[in-house]
């Protein structure tokens, strides 16, 4: 999966605040992810975090 540094990932399951929504500031054999709800900062391995991945929203690409 292509993952890059500046993405926005949607997981299929919410962080306890209720967003979905996470910010790639990391990437390599784990990830560093900022939950774009509540700020919490997280880093997961790489494989777990590309399990839960639904969508993947690159900055300037238009939709």
């Amino acid at each position: 999966m292509d993952v890059r540094l500046g993405d926005t990932l949607i997981m299929k399951k919410q962080h306890p605040c209720g967003c979905r929504e996470w910010k790639v500031l990391r990437t390599g054999a784990d990830f560093r992810l900022k939950c774009l709800g509540c700020g919490h900062e997280v880093m997961t391995a790489r494989s777990k975090a590309e399990k839960n991945i639904k969508k993947i929203v690159r900055e300037g690409e238009d939709q």
